[in-house]
């Protein structure tokens, strides 16, 4: 007797979706090559918040009905270097560089100043102004933090 078929909802993180249709015999490697030809490598699948890794692993095992959804995300295809001499593919442009990348190592620079004058003319600036950079200095210290922790 002929193995039942089963109906996959292949759905993607754009809402689209594809049915596919599979033997519960199917490993999780065969529905990607025959789905996914060429793009084995960046498709993850996950059925019910698990990460299917193991392309072995059969259908069946995972118990999966009719119907069932298979969430697919596609990663880009990973950039192989080229071999020095050999003309790869052309690389983008490098971004432009923006204010905002700049302006957190300018107020550190600008701080450093301030506290280089503060201690080299101690006599101009006054208890106020010392408190207000001390201040200014621990919120630059946490945003730099913030920005680079992620």
């Amino acid at each position: 007797p002929a193995e039942p078929t089963l109906v996959l909802r292949l759905k993607f993180l754009n809402d689209t979706e594809r049915l596919a249709r599979v033997r519960p015999g199917d490993t999780v490697g065969a529905l990607k090559r025959t789905y996914f030809p060429g793009q084995e490598q960046q498709v993850r699948l996950i059925y019910q918040g698990q990460l299917l890794r193991d392309d072995a692993q059969s259908l069946a095992g995972l118990h999966l009905g009719h119907l069932s959804v298979l969430h697919c995300h596609l990663s880009p295809p990973s950039v192989a270097p080229s071999a020095p001499g050999t003309p790869g593919p052309r690389s983008p442009a490098p971004a432009a560089l923006g204010v905002g990348s700049l302006a957190l190592p300018l107020f550190v620079l600008l701080l450093a100043l301030l506290w280089y004058l503060q201690l080299q003319h101690r006599h101009v600036f006054t208890a106020t102004a010392t408190t207000c950079l001390a201040g200014l200095t621990l919120l630059v210290t946490f945003v730099a933090f913030a920005m680079y922790r992620r």
